[in-house]
């Protein structure tokens, strides 16, 4: 119970260093992030028809909530992109300073993954028709595409609030180039 305290407060004490990191972007990030945040809503929206085309199908009508999901995903999920987009250069990360973790892109790309899951057509997923048959779909696993999407968010914005942070708290200044000198031994 401690552990998750802990966590709880770890987060919250991230969010406001995300909000910095988001001021400190420049217009190469912000530009990124607006692209990214647009190829991804076309592929998630392309691939499971919450944009109409003639490549692919949907044999149920996407669910009201569909639509806020697949755009708060794709807005999270272009963000944390450019989010790996160069720093200013007067901000160099040291990366001495703290161990390199793979969890923030863990993350994005598991919101991802459920985002996909839970917008997507019930029964034109070959996962949940291979497992549960055309009425099993429907009946087990259409219901659980709300809690998919809530986890998708979730773990998107977690993805994005870690990085961020990141880019906050191990700031330090950039030497001038020509600066370093050697000292003999």
């Amino acid at each position: 119970m401690q552990s998750i305290a802990r966590w709880t407060k770890d987060i919250a004490r991230r969010i406001p260093l995300s909000a910095t990191a988001l001021r400190w972007w420049g217009v190469r990030q912000w530009g990124s992030a607006a692209a990214a945040s647009l190829g991804i809503a076309l592929l998630l929206g392309f691939a499971t028809v919450l944009i109409p085309n003639d490549v692919f199908t949907r044999d149920i009508a996407p669910t009201p909530w569909s639509y806020p999901v697949w755009l708060a995903t794709s807005l999270l999920s272009g963000l944390l992109l450019a989010s790996y987009v160069r720093a200013a250069p007067d901000l160099v990360r040291d990366s001495s300073a703290v161990e390199p973790s793979h969890k923030p892109s863990r993350w994005g790309l598991a919101g991802g993954l459920l985002a996909w899951f839970a917008v997507g057509c019930p029964v034109c997923n070959k996962i949940a028709l291979l497992a549960l048959g055309y009425s099993g779909a429907i009946t087990y696993f259409a219901p659980v595409q709300p809690l998919l999407a809530g986890a998708a968010l979730a773990a998107t914005a977690l993805a994005l609030v870690f990085r961020l942070s990141g880019q906050v708290e191990c700031l330090l200044p950039a030497r001038p180039r020509g600066s370093l000198e050697r000292t003999a031994p």
